[in-house]
Order: C-alpha cells, then structure tokens, then sequence
C-alpha cells in the first residue's frame, strides 16, 4: 500500500500533467478520499483533511458526533464508546479519529481513483467547452495522430487533451496527409459525445478560406476590410467578394498584397486553388457583372421577384463567363445569391434585344436540360439504370454531380463515373463550339 507521501507525488504528477492549479489538486484529493471513507464506513462520513507539501504528508482525520443512541454509524458514535477514548466525553461532543492509509482497503482505494479520473475528465470537458466554444471560424493547427477510413485524428498544439478530428467530407480530396504530419485548418463546430466535447475540423468549408484571409490580412484583423460573401468549390476555385469601411483603402488590393504575395499565401495553403476577388456590391446588377470576372459583361438585366440574373457577353467571352463545366457562373451564382442565366450578344440579339429577353430563354433552356437520361445517345442502358435508382432521371440531375458524388451511387463503377463525365464534358464542348474561349 503507498503511502501519503507516494500518494502526493503521484497527485502532483496529475495536476502537472493536465495543467491543474493546486486549489484543484486539493479537491481532487478530497473528492477521492471522501469516496474511499464512504466505501468503508458509510454515505454519511464526515472528515478533515490536512495536507502538509513540504513533508509530503496527508493526514485524515474522521469526524463522529457522540449520542445517546446510535442511528447512523458513518456519522455518529454512542457515548459508551467513546468514553473507551476518553472517559470525558459527553453527548454532543465530536470525536476525532485520525485514519492510517493502511486502513484503507484495496476496494476504497480504488473508489478513490475512479472518482479523482472521473473529476478530471468532468473538468478537461469543461475546460475544452470554455476554451473553443467561441472560436468557431478560427484557423488551429495541429498533428494528425491517426488516419482512420478517412478521417484525420489530430493533437492539436496548444490544446492537446481535445478530441480534434477532420471528417472525410471536411477534407479537399486533391490533399494527401500522412501520419505525423502538421496541417492548420478552421474549427468548424463544436459537437457533444457521450465521452465529451470533440472539435471537427474543416479545410472544405469556405470558413476556411475566410479564416486564413483573415490571416494574411492586416486589414481584415483592423476591420476595415470585410469579406461579405464567399463561393468555392474545393480544390478547384473559389471567389470572394470583399468591401472596405475606409474608402482610402482598396479592399481587393488589400486581399491581394503587394505583387500577390497575399492571396499567393492563400493560394499555396489551399493546394493551388485558384481565387477571384472582387468588389462587393448592394447592387445586385453590377455585383453579378463583377461576380462573373474573369470575363466582360456586355450588359445585365435583372428580375427581382425571381432574383434572376440574365446577363450578355461578347462572343468571345461566352466561354470564360461560362467556364469549365458552367463553374465561373455557378460560383457566382452561390456569391451572389441569384440565379444568373448567361446568353451571347448575337443570341440576344436574335432574340429581340432587351425587350423580348425575360421570358422565352429560361424556359427553352430548362426544357433542354430536363431532358430524360434513356433519351440521350451514347450512355450505356445500365449507367442509365443506376442514376434512375438513385434519384438522377433527367440531365439537369447529373450536370453539376462530381467524380466523387457518383461513385457514392450504389452499384456505379469508377468506369462508369468517368464514362459519365466524358459524355457531359463532350456535351459542353459541342455547346460551347460555336464560341471557344480559354476559361
């Protein structure tokens, strides 16, 4: 059996260990002594503790209330008894007894420690709760311990009793980590598990973007420069539309940085993703015009009922307005928050100019995307098959799915995906013919 010296150390190794101050350490030490005194003599046991550091010691002295008649044992003791101690005591009087550690069985030592984890858990939880519940959308880093079907296990830095983890959906796809490497990414939610709070993290989410702009930016820690809206799609491309409160200061200069180095950081840490940034607008006209950068529009009409963009572009820039598989639009879309439909100057024209624009092209272009898949030439009837299956019965279902959604579909091959995405991508060139451009 150890004793109080023994115990003391291995307590203090414990409080060095999770970082407890010494009032914790004292209750810690209470709480687990207070659990063995009730393991051998009762729920009702009364005691003093006094702990001497510089000896190493701990003394536990039992409290029992002398009475006429005994009713609880854990608490009382009759006079009887002890007047055996002490021929003077009298009812009411309070008898001490000092408790050797040897006294202490195997049974209460052990209540002892499973109470002193258990406090020590309770307080981890606690203090991960207070530490991280208002920094969702804040950049940590750390090293991932464990690669789990997917999912990355990491120890953070500067926390390392959290339970920090980044699902396979929070991950770009185009990244490769290995155990014991060091990777940052944003603090996404804070989520409870029947073991404590656990830190799911992000380097998908657009939070993770704003967060690491945030970084490079002086500007954006001043709040001076503020991103107002973001669209990415994850390893691929991502804009971003920013504003200034100071109207000395450029907020897409500032988001730049002298020869890109800003955004070039960005851009690094994303892998090589490409990033536009562009002026923020109330105006939801010129912020589509500015959304839709790279490319020039000519010319923007807007519906605000249906918050519905139609917007005209030179011949020569259809095909970057569009971009690769419709994301340059799609994005800007998501940044904007409407629906932007684009058409070429000549087809506009042909369609009567401004006049004749709102109400025929929306409909003959869903029309031609919601046609049946068992209708389209060149897709194997089994391919047809699966998507039908799984919910995916017309071409508008399946234009924007990536690699990775269709081989979540059940019974689809990783043939069968990329046989689907050279058909839509053939379909986008044979459209995209009469106008080429580079996106």
């Amino acid at each position: 059996m150890a004793g109080s010296a023994e115990m003391l150390a291995a307590f203090r190794e414990l409080a060095n260990t999770k970082q407890l101050e010494r009032s914790d350490l004292l209750d810690l030490l209470r709480d687990g002594i207070h659990a063995a005194l009730v393991r051998k003599y009762g729920p009702n046991v009364r005691f003093e503790l006094n702990v001497d550091e510089m000896n190493g010691s701990i003394e536990i002295v039992r409290l029992r209330q002398v009475v006429a008649e005994v009713e609880d044992a854990s608490a009382q003791v009759s006079v009887e008894e002890a007047r055996f101690i002490d021929e003077d005591f009298q009812v009411g009087d309070m008898l001490e007894e000092e408790v050797p550690f040897q006294e202490f069985g195997r049974l209460a030592v052990q209540a002892a420690k499973q109470r002193i984890i258990q406090r020590v858990r309770e307080g981890e939880r606690t203090r991960i709760r207070d530490e991280f519940a208002d920094k969702v959308g804040e950049l940590l880093s750390g090293e991932i311990q464990q690669i789990e079907r997917g999912k990355l296990v990491l120890m953070l830095n500067k926390f390392r009793e959290a339970e920090a983890i980044m699902p396979y959906r929070e991950q770009n796809h185009r990244e490769h980590f290995h155990q014991g490497d060091t990777i940052r990414a944003v603090l996404k939610r804070l989520e409870e598990t029947p073991k404590g709070p656990r830190l799911i993290l992000s380097r998908a989410d657009a939070m993770f973007v704003q967060a690491l702009f945030r970084l490079e930016v002086p500007e954006m820690q001043q709040g001076i420069v503020e991103i107002r809206a973001l669209a990415r799609e994850v390893g691929s491309r991502t804009k971003v539309a920013v504003i200034s409160r100071d109207d000395a200061i450029d907020p897409v200069g500032a988001c730049v940085g002298l020869k890109g180095s800003r955004v070039q950081a960005v851009v690094n840490e994303l892998g090589g993703e490409r990033i536009d940034i562009v002026p923020w607008s109330p105006d939801p006209e010129r912020f589509a015009k500015l959304a839709l950068a790279p490319a020039r529009v000519a010319r923007v009409f807007s519906d605000p009922d249906a918050k519905l963009i139609q917007a005209v572009v030179d011949e020569d820039q259809l095909s970057l307005a569009i971009g690769r598989n419709g994301q340059n639009v799609r994005l800007a879309s998501e940044l904007t928050g409407w629906k932007i439909d684009l058409y070429s100057s000549r087809e506009w024209m042909e369609r009567g100019g401004e006049g004749g624009l709102f109400a025929p092209l929306p409909q003959e272009e869903a029309a031609a995307a919601r046609v049946p898949l068992n209708e389209l030439e060149g897709l194997a009837p089994e391919l047809v098959a699966l998507l039908a299956n799984a919910g995916y019965a017309v071409l508008d279902d399946v234009l924007d799915l990536e690699r990775e959604e269709l081989l979540r579909i059940p019974g689809l091959t990783p043939e069968q995906a990329d046989a689907l995405n050279a058909f839509l991508s053939e379909l986008s060139d044979e459209e995209g013919e009469e106008s080429p451009a580079k996106a």
